[in-house]
């Protein structure tokens, strides 16, 4: 099984349907060359969205909601992947300062949800909503299944700002800043050491 948005970026996706979420932030143009926004136009996050789903339905084994998107819902379907990404990793790159605390609770998106009980006593959380207000309750429904197992914690954008590709930590301590430490932490280890140096020449 391929998570389009993610596979194009080298990594393995996160587990379960957090990677429902992970793909969709993964649909930005990042990259080197720079790979192309899969919410463009409304015919390419249809495509998107058409494999997403799929791709969900298989690893939670239930099945995919149908969702419909308009020209109209693209606009909001990449605010809200901007909105989700700036939420989840802080505003830059993953990493906020921890002694900082966490922030107020200011609500950023209200979404309906649906909770329906089976024969077997498991509650189901279900999306509600029509076009990207459906995608972004699925993947809020993610968010907080997540948060619940305490695995969100391990989905991140890399730290290169220039990249913020999200990716998911397998690391055991938890410790990984770069989506791929030979492209992006490389690279920025270099032009660090390229500003110690010239810091260095201009105190000489």
């Amino acid at each position: 099984m391929s998570w389009t948005a993610t596979a194009r970026y080298g990594l393995e996706p996160a587990p379960g349907g957090l990677a429902f979420v992970q793909d969709l932030l993964n649909t930005l143009s990042a990259g080197k060359p720079r790979k192309p926004d899969l919410l463009q136009t409304a015919e390419d996050a249809r495509a998107w969205l058409d494999q997403a789903l799929r791709n969900w339905s298989g690893v939670t084994h239930r099945t995919a909601p149908g969702i419909e998107l308009t020209a109209e819902d693209v606009e909001g379907l990449r605010d809200f992947r901007h909105d989700l990404g700036r939420t989840l990793h802080g505003g830059h790159g993953g990493h906020g300062d921890p002694a900082a605390g966490p922030g107020p609770a200011a609500s950023v998106l209200t979404l309906p949800t649906a909770l329906r009980l089976d024969g077997r006593g498991v509650v189901h959380a279900e999306p509600r909503g029509t076009g990207w207000r459906q995608v972004a309750s699925l993947a809020l429904t993610e968010v907080y299944q997540a948060q619940c197992t305490d695995t969100l914690r391990r989905l991140k954008s890399c730290r290169n700002p220039r990249c913020l590709t999200a990716f998911y930590d397998r690391s055991r301590n938890n410790s990984g800043v770069w989506h791929d430490v030979h492209v992006c932490g490389n690279a920025a280890n270099l032009r660090n050491y390229r500003a110690r140096k010239r810091a260095d020449a201009d105190h000489t």
